[in-house]
């Protein structure tokens, strides 16, 4: 099943360099960043029936971190929630598929994100409702680090451990990287891991590239209060010169490096 899965995340990797060439996008760095975390999720850890996408019973995510969309419309494209050749159009004009996360007329997407520190309020209120009506269903949310300057991520944090939202999830891209300069000279979120556990929160840390890894930090969630996953992450993971820069969260790859980074992708099959 793990090489099934590193295959897997070759594909999205492709599909995300495609997907930002063509349409000239951004943030093709922070896509390539959270494919692992992405293909762990739809793989493992989710309910979730492609071809009943709005199923009772399904688990809910919420990909927080808007901007890395092409990343999770690739992966919701392989699992068949829509054909893949929608991918083609991504960034278009009038396209269903827009550079920030939509829900409009895609299965498969709860949420519409762009907008940071919004997808960890909306995820505490669906577990709240889901856990008041008496439904098992979980919810994820994948986070950037960045967003953890917001206030209303600390807020949110506060209310879901006040009320024992143990069918909540959060999964933090900690690549260490936002916007212009790295998350340590903006501002600092270390001791990151103790910050959550005096909010009441169940931590668990885990190699954010590594599908064990990451199982077995999903497998540490406790049913009595909300749990949070730090993924220690690479910002352009797959494309050497693309890693840890601060240049591909707005730069698109065109040209000699489109091919270049598409090459390098393909030879981690």
């Amino acid at each position: 099943m793990t090489q099934e899965k590193v295959n897997l995340a070759r594909k999205v990797r492709e599909h995300c360099l495609e997907m930002t060439n063509r349409g000239k996008s951004s943030h093709v760095g922070s896509a390539l960043g959270i494919v692992e975390i992405l293909v762990q999720l739809y793989s493992d850890e989710l309910s979730h029936w492609p071809k009943d996408p709005q199923a009772p019973e399904r688990d809910r995510f919420i990909q927080s971190k808007g901007h890395a969309g092409a990343a999770l419309y690739a992966v919701l494209a392989e699992f068949g929630y829509f054909p893949l050749d929608y991918l083609h159009r991504h960034y278009a004009d009038g396209s269903l598929m827009s550079g920030h996360v939509s829900h409009v007329g895609l299965p498969g997407i709860e949420f519409s994100t762009g907008s940071l520190g919004h997808g960890l309020p909306v995820g505490v209120g669906m577990a709240h409702a889901l856990r008041s009506t008496g439904q098992r269903p979980r919810v994820y949310v994948l986070m950037s680090d960045g967003e953890c300057d917001e206030g209303t991520t600390w807020e949110s944090a506060l209310i879901a451990a006040h009320n024992g939202l143990g069918n909540l999830t959060a999964i933090i891209d900690y690549n260490k990287i936002q916007s212009l300069a790295a998350v340590a000279e903006t501002v600092g979120l270390e001791p990151f891991a103790e910050k959550w556990r005096a909010f009441g929160w169940n931590v668990s840390e885990a190699d954010g590239h590594d599908f064990n890894s990451l199982k077995a930090a999903f497998a540490e969630a406790t049913p009595d209060r909300p749990n949070v996953i730090l993924a220690h992450t690479t910002k352009g993971k797959g494309v050497s010169f693309m890693e840890n820069s601060v240049l591909w969260h707005y730069r698109t790859p065109q040209g000699d490096e489109f091919e270049a980074a598409l090459r390098e992708v393909r030879q981690h099959a």
